[in-house]
């Protein structure tokens, strides 16, 4: 792919630049941001520790602020500090917490605009997607607020802090949801900086946060030299991850060893199964919906899993909805009257992980894989000369060689592979193709087909012909396999997760010595 593209018309939308949300940061929490930079939150203060690291945003290229990396010591004091924190909040009243956090709420609501340009910078969501992500966490922590009182009841906050690892891709419906659900319930709680993307806006939510007294402790450093502190600490009193298997898998050697309380999210190869299927127009109208974000989401569906002979009708369903596919630059406009570009994704996390991505297609093909549909750059939905390299369009792969990662691997990114399949057992067997994962759907007219082949799929939500979500509010999430370890969330499960209840008491989940469904 060419390292730029060209454009004629386009130009970026006035008051959405790089430069303006970093003026507006430092004019809304100027004791979080720096003229260059941004600091650490620990022991209560903001401070200009650690070296900060060069970044550059994947939307364009530029450099934008990188996190401060601190040190293994540094990190040792932060939790230390966190749980002096703790030890003062978790004899804060309820309602006094609750007044704390629907406080937060509602001075991240007055900077919705600010959180949801950053998102668009920090880790390129389109601004749909960045809004609805600021939304859900804002909407989802009023939905504990007004019902913590029944959750809590006969529970008590931990012994020390939560300590929450997780990806970039959802830093404020994902972590800072996290963040105040768990401090709502009486838990100070620690926050690393995501390394690839989100560092400004979770300073900035987390500025809001320490305004009104919430016990919020934000740092950001090497996952490696951090683990001694904010996983094997013996402060730290749960420790939640989210991210891939990989790290994910050290993390529970730790927490396992430590007998740690702990919430592990871990990726999986969430798959679509079509058999005796009849209802194309349903598909069609979904598919350009699974490509939100460019499918850097755990919930994504990069896998469908087809009956041989329906193949040529799924064909002709999916493939004039994913040439439909918009990307682009998120925030370029024609006029600058025009709103932002309404996409269903913008750039790739980075360069490094674009490039990869393509890598692994050319491999998968040049293996066997056959390219079905390559999506194809439209120079007018980019800015004039505008660096691209992190952008990567919708490619659709027929039968990916066992080899390949795309075969057994979540991408993280706009690929989908299809498999073909003849029988009921293979059927099942390449939906459960990454031992375990935490969505699924299957298409299918029968009922009771439906009835008797879901139950197989090892995925904790499987939907009947419609995807299925992380979901919000009272919906619970979890995974089977090696997708998920520890407690499961949502609902009551997320407090219950992050508090104490009555002696022996056993919270659903996938654990080493047993799983228990809610």
């Amino acid at each position: 792919m060419a390292a730029t593209l060209t454009s004629e018309t386009l130009i970026l939308k006035p008051g959405t630049s790089y430069a303006d949300a970093w003026r507006r940061c430092r004019a809304v929490a100027p004791e979080a941001f720096r003229d260059d930079r941004v600091l650490n939150l620990w022991g209560a203060a903001w401070r200009p520790d650690g070296r900060t690291l060069p970044a550059t945003t994947p939307v364009d290229g530029t450099p934008i602020a990188g996190a401060p990396r601190l040190d293994g010591a540094a990190a040792q004091q932060a939790v230390r500090a966190a749980l002096d924190q703790h030890r003062a909040w978790r004899h804060i009243p309820l309602p006094e917490r609750r007044a704390r956090i629907a406080a937060t709420l509602d001075a991240l609501a007055a900077h919705r605009d600010l959180l949801a340009l950053l998102l668009v910078w920090e880790i390129g969501k389109p601004w749909r997607l960045a809004l609805a992500d600021v939304d859900r966490a804002i909407d989802g922590v009023r939905w504990y607020a007004d019902g913590i009182d029944a959750m809590l009841a006969g529970r008590a906050p931990l012994d020390g802090p939560v300590s929450n690892i997780a990806s970039w891709n959802y830093p404020m419906s994902v972590l800072v949801h996290a963040l105040l659900v768990q401090a709502l319930a009486g838990n100070a709680v620690i926050a690393k900086t995501p390394t690839d993307g989100g560092v400004a806006c979770l300073t900035l939510a987390s500025a809001l946060a320490a305004r009104e007294g919430v016990p919020v402790t934000l740092v950001g450093g090497s996952g490696g030299e951090l683990n001694q502190a904010l996983v094997r600490a013996p402060e730290i009193g749960c420790v939640s991850f989210v991210g891939g298997r990989d790290t994910g898998a050290a993390v529970a050697t730790a927490v396992a060893d430590l007998g740690k309380r702990h919430i592990l999210e871990q990726e999986g190869l969430n798959t679509w199964g079509i058999w005796d299927f009849s209802d194309w127009d349903a598909l069609t109208a979904v598919v350009p919906k699974l490509f939100d974000y460019g499918k850097q989401r755990c919930t994504a569906y990069p896998r469908f899993v087809v009956q041989r002979r329906l193949f040529d009708a799924f064909l002709a369903a999916y493939l004039p909805a994913v040439r439909a596919v918009r990307v682009g630059h998120p925030l370029a406009v024609a006029d600058p009257a025009d709103p932002l570009p309404d996409l269903d994704f913008g750039p790739l996390i980075n360069a490094a992980k674009a490039k990869e991505l393509t890598d692994q297609v050319a491999e998968a093909v040049d293996r066997g894989a056959v390219p079905v549909h390559r999506g194809r750059p439209d120079t007018a939905r980019f800015l004039p000369g505008q660096d691209t390299s992190a952008y990567v369009h919708p490619v659709t792969l027929l039968n990916p060689p066992t080899s390949s990662p795309l075969h057994h691997a979540e991408p993280f990114g706009p690929v989908d592979t299809i498999v073909l399949v003849d029988t009921e057992a293979e059927l099942l067997a390449a939906m459960n193709a990454s031992n375990g994962a935490l969505v699924a759907t299957l298409s299918t007219d029968d009922p009771a087909t439906y009835d008797r082949l879901a139950p197989q799929i090892r995925a904790f939500k499987t939907g009947h012909g419609v995807p299925r979500s992380r979901g919000d509010r009272d919906e619970l999430f979890g995974g089977f396999g090696a997708s998920w370890r520890g407690a499961f969330v949502g609902g009551d499960l997320l407090v219950r997760a992050v508090t104490q209840g009555p002696p022996g008491e056993q919270p659903p989940g996938n654990f080493p010595e047993y799983q228990l469904m809610p």
